[in-house]
């Protein structure tokens, strides 16, 4: 069974790179397929390429269920992508579900995580007020941003859908001041183990930055490329007004557009777009969040 996932991970790993050779053999999901098309769209798209693919597999559960195996496993991709003539590596960890029936693979699908489906009232106002003068330290959230992409600080709680805990936690990191405890429909705030709704829920954070005048403060862009380093993108994948991802900008691609980290399908140096996102749809609506300063 190792050996077959093993195969499985290295033929899409091929493809991605272009490479149809020693792959004929190895029947991929169409879900798969349809993800190494629109990833191969979108990187034509900005005029770029992946010019080697690395990948690591772990197997984190077994489990036997009505005579068939079903296998969790762990995959981190590397990607090391061309752009004109600059390089850059972008990565993402996906948790996928094999199950195999007298060691043979029939189904092998991604476990998905990526769309946050709570949603909290949020009132954006109280009279509780941080009057410190905060200077946000964009720096400081992109390091965060970039330790813990992929791994779980401890002095916090883990989510089964972390994203917007991670994104509060950058925030954090980077100063921005908190107020509103102990009320959880009041500011933005973590603190002695509990949360407001806008630290964790991403539609609750999109409702909180949209118009908040005290603490963690954000203007509204209307471009991508007007964001800079340790800024946020919210997004809205089906378009129905409630927003159920965040991410958070590290750097920006040779076009001037934002590539992104984010948690829940953890990924690092992502393109902002996410157009070659499982959860993409065509309905698709994004805001932008420059933090500013008190």
């Amino acid at each position: 069974m190792k050996s077959t996932l093993a195969k499985v991970i290295e033929a899409k790993a091929q493809l991605l790179v272009g490479n149809q050779r020693s792959v004929s053999s190895v029947s991929l999901p169409v879900k798969d397929l349809e993800f190494i098309q629109r990833k191969k769209e979108l990187l034509d798209k900005r005029s770029a390429e992946i010019v080697k693919c690395n990948t690591n597999g772990q197997i984190i559960s077994k489990n036997e269920v009505d005579g068939k195996v079903h296998l969790n496993y762990l995959v981190h991709y590397q990607y090391l992508i061309r752009q004109n003539k600059n390089l850059y590596v972008e990565e993402h960890c996906e948790e996928r579900r094999a199950v195999f029936t007298l060691n043979k693979l029939i189904s092998d699908e991604e476990v998905p995580k990526e769309i946050d489906t709570h949603h909290e009232a949020m009132d954006r106002e109280t009279q509780e007020e941080d009057d410190r003068d905060f200077k946000y330290n964009r720096l400081a959230a992109v390091q965060y941003a970039e330790r813990w992409w992929n791994d779980y600080n401890p002095k916090y709680k883990k989510f089964e859908d972390n994203c917007t805990n991670f994104i509060s936690q950058c925030l954090r990191a980077g100063g921005s001041p908190m107020y509103g405890h102990p009320n959880r429909s009041k500011g933005w705030w973590w603190q002695n183990n509990n949360w407001s709704f806008s630290w964790s829920v991403a539609n609750a954070l999109r409702w909180y930055l949209s118009g908040s005048q005290k603490g963690l403060q954000a203007k509204e862009v209307s471009s991508p490329k007007q964001l800079l380093l340790g800024d946020l993108i919210c997004y809205d994948f089906e378009g129905d007004g409630r927003f159920n991802h965040n991410t958070i900008v590290v750097a920006k691609d040779i076009e001037g557009y934002p590539l992104v980290n984010a948690q829940s399908q953890n990924s690092r140096m992502r393109y902002w777009s996410y157009y070659d996102s499982t959860a993409y749809t065509p309905n698709i609506k994004y805001k932008f969040f420059h933090i500013i300063n008190n």
